[in-house]
């Protein structure tokens, strides 16, 4: 077998359809229909039992795929290896962060980092599920999490206060609630998901009614500008509400979504010079960012 082969293997073991195999591996259906029969004709064997439109692994399937397992985590153990070893300040950085944080304080630093090393591409990944840093979906992640993975190493930036934000508007209108409990009282906006896993999204369903939700948005900066626009109260992280001169706190900070944010990168990476460059000039940027993230407020002018 070659390792195009168990690559086949290992994404239909994975996805357990042609389709999501297909998109993992950058092919099309009948291609990957076609190379898995003709390795199972070849080996003799059956790798995969067809259930309707899922692909269940045999005992010999199974056998393979954590056979390819082995050789994809090798392969990528080498990769980390060899470019932690790089010292040169020039190529290709992925680096990966959430929607708000890219909006809000992201492209400053970045901008500042580029005028440092105008030899090193930044491609920036919005998403705000967590990428894998072992499997090189990203170099670099900005993350709301303490990172507790024993091959990941952070650099903690702070903690992220949130709270309810409305429009002076809305606020005239219909007033404030002081307090969580009365949210109720108001209309809301919330996630166009209410099982989504996301801390303020669980939060917010415990502690007001779903019939109070006038407006949904899987976005935290649509939902921003929902609020803005006087539609009804979001929850917000203040990095993201307290710049916005036409939007007011209903109430403090909330203790119980203080997340914290850190900088995070493989451990095998974090002497690669590129990675070095990013966590020193960016991680100092989002430093002094702080007080805002805490929610402090916008730092005072100089």
């Amino acid at each position: 077998m070659q390792w195009d082969d168990l690559r086949i293997v290992l994404a239909l073991g994975r996805a357990g359809t042609l389709a999501g195999a297909a998109q993992a591996l950058g092919l099309d259906r009948s291609t990957v229909f076609r190379r898995v029969g003709a390795l199972e004709a070849a080996l003799g064997v059956r790798l995969f039992e067809r259930l309707g439109g899922a692909w269940r692994p045999t005992a010999a399937g199974e056998a393979a795929t954590r056979a390819a397992e082995r050789i994809e985590e090798e392969a990528l153990a080498l990769g980390r290896d060899l470019a932690g070893r790089d010292a040169r300040l020039v190529g290709r950085l992925r680096v990966t962060a959430s929607e708000t944080l890219a909006f809000r304080l992201l492209m400053r630093c970045i901008a500042a980092f580029r005028r440092a090393h105008p030899g090193i591409t930044v491609e920036l990944t919005i998403e705000n599920r967590l990428l894998s840093l072992s499997k090189r979906e990203a170099d670099v992640a900005l993350r709301a999490t303490r990172p507790t993975q024993g091959d990941l190493f952070g650099r903690r930036i702070g903690t992220i206060a949130w709270t309810a934000y409305a429009a002076r508007s809305y606020a005239q209108a219909h007033g404030l609630p002081r307090a969580p409990g009365e949210l109720g009282l108001h209309a809301l906006i919330g996630w166009d998901d209410p099982s989504v896993q996301v801390r303020a999204a669980e939060w917010l369903a415990a502690n007001a009614p779903e019939s109070a939700v006038v407006y949904r948005s899987n976005s935290l900066v649509n939902q921003l500008m929902a609020a803005r626009e006087g539609i009804g109260i979001a929850i917000l992280p203040c990095y993201l509400g307290d710049p916005e001169p036409d939007l007011v706190r209903a109430f403090a900070p909330l203790a119980e979504l203080t997340p914290e944010l850190w900088l995070v990168t493989h451990a095998d990476l974090k002497r690669t010079a590129r990675v070095r460059a990013f966590f020193d000039i960016v991680g100092e940027g989002l430093t002094r960012e702080r007080r805002l993230l805490e929610g402090g407020g916008p730092q005072p002018s100089s």
